[in-house]
C-alpha cells in the first residue's frame, strides 16, 4: 500500500499496488487517468446508446467503439476550444438536434437560448409539395 498527499483537495490517498518501483505520485496519476477512462466509457454507454453492437466481428465492434471515441473527443475539444459552459451531454444534444441545419457549430454555440429556440422552430423544407 502506498500513500499520496493531494495538495489540491488536502487529502491523503491510499492505493493498493504491487509495483513499488514507481513513485506514489505516478501511481496516483495512473489511477486518476484510469478513472477518466471509466467515466468516458460510462458516458458512452449512457449517451451514445452503444448498448448493442451493429456487427459481431471484432472489426465491427472496434469500428463502432473508435467512432464513439472520436465523437466524444471532438465534443470535448469543441467544449474546450469554445469555453462552452454547459455539459458535454448538452453539447451532444445540440449537435443531435441541429445536425441537418445549415449553421456552423461555433455560431450555434454562441447563440442565446431565445435565438436557439427560434432556429429549432423553423419550418422544415419539404421534399414533395402537396
Amino acid at each position: 500500500m502506498i500513500r499520496y498527499y493531494d495538495p489540491e483537495r488536502d487529502v491523503i490517498l491510499e492505493f493498493l499496488t504491487n509495483n513499488f518501483s514507481l513513485a506514489a505520485s505516478t501511481i496516483a496519476h495512473v489511477y486518476k487517468a484510469r478513472w477518466q477512462i471509466e467515466i468516458f466509457f460510462k458516458w458512452i454507454k449512457q449517451n451514445l446508446k452503444i448498448k448493442t453492437f451493429l456487427g459481431t466481428s471484432p472489426n465491427a465492434v472496434m469500428t463502432q467503439v473508435w467512432t464513439a471515441m472520436c465523437y466524444y473527443l471532438l465534443l470535448t475539444y469543441i467544449k474546450y476550444q469554445t469555453k462552452y459552459r454547459f455539459s458535454i451531454f448538452y453539447l451532444h444534444r445540440i449537435v443531435q438536434e441541429m445536425l441537418m441545419e445549415r449553421i456552423s457549430l461555433i455560431d450555434l454555440l454562441n447563440l442565446n437560448e431565445a435565438r436557439l429556440a427560434k432556429i429549432r422552430c423553423q419550418e422544415q423544407p419539404l421534399l414533395f409539395q402537396f
